[in-house]
């Protein structure tokens, strides 16, 4: 038997936030099990904690989605490194990821991490492609700033920005023409757009990736991650962003991006997570 628990991430209050499922030891856990346990929870994403291959670092932890093993997300990082610190690891943090080591602290109760992976951009999508797959007019996508573009420093996502936040609380996102970019512009996470909404540092956002059976994500820490480096790559600068996810979901999100204007670009991602609740797998 191995115990679970899940956290909201990017949240302080329970049932806001991302949910989360971590599991703090699952060196019992068979491997071909662990795909059908996230499947199982249907959450976004789930985490299976193992003893590090270094032994100065914290933990090995690998994470899954409802489809897929992935190397890298924002949340599952920030609630896994709360859930050890929970069950009594004391201080810093460094934890392997399918992305290499990442570094995590804590201060003021707040979980971060800091990776400083080479913003990649993979595909300049087209934009009436990416207006249809939202669900809005050509002319709600915003390109002063950057065309969308599909952009990882670790996963990736389709960054897109919206004029106004009405044009973000009105998309409805079209499956057809999700698998449309999917296969037009293939990656390793399938075609998952981050739409937002920029005022000087406040952003709003959403974020869909319905063939990975995530139609909307709460809280997106890897997206936010992509976008700050891309943002500062473009405006050339040091940037905090503070960024509002989930609203439309009933499950708001706060997600606090710090930057450094350099080669590549360092962002930290901070955020609290809180145990909602705990159980025993039996099978």
């Amino acid at each position: 038997m191995s115990t679970y628990f899940v956290y909201d991430v990017f949240t302080e209050t329970a049932f806001g936030g991302n949910p989360l499922a971590v599991f703090p030891d699952a060196t019992s856990i068979a491997e071909d099990k662990l795909q059908s346990i996230a499947r199982e929870f249907n959450l976004s994403e789930v985490t299976f904690v193992y003893p590090p291959h270094n032994p100065d670092h914290t933990a090995k932890v690998r994470i899954f989605t409802p489809t897929m093993e992935i190397p890298f997300a924002g949340h599952p990082t920030i609630g896994t490194a709360t859930a050890l610190r929970d069950e009594g690891h004391n201080g810093a943090m460094i934890l392997e990821l399918g992305v290499g080591s990442v570094p995590c602290v804590f201060e003021d109760g707040k979980a971060a991490f800091t990776i400083a992976a080479p913003l990649e951009r993979l595909a300049q999508p087209d934009t009436q492609l990416i207006a249809a797959a939202l669900g809005v007019p050509d002319d709600a996508i915003v390109t002063t700033t950057h065309a969308p573009v599909q952009a990882s420093v670790g996963l990736p996502f389709v960054l897109v920005e919206l004029r106004h936040k009405d044009d973000l609380t009105a998309c409805v996102p079209s499956l057809e023409h999700i698998r449309e970019g999917a296969t037009k512009y293939p990656a390793g996470f399938d075609f998952a757009i981050f739409a937002y909404v920029r005022d000087g540092m406040q952003i709003d956002a959403r974020m869909f990736a319905p063939i990975d059976n995530i139609p909307e994500d709460p809280a997106t820490g890897s997206a936010s991650a992509a976008l700050a480096a891309l943002l500062t790559e473009t405006l050339g600068q040091n940037l905090t962003l503070h960024i509002v996810q989930g609203e439309a979901m009933g499950r708001p999100s706060d997600i606090t991006a710090t930057t450094k204007h350099a080669n590549p670009v360092p962002v930290t991602i901070s955020g609290h997570a809180v145990r909602v609740m705990e159980g025993v797998l039996l099978a």
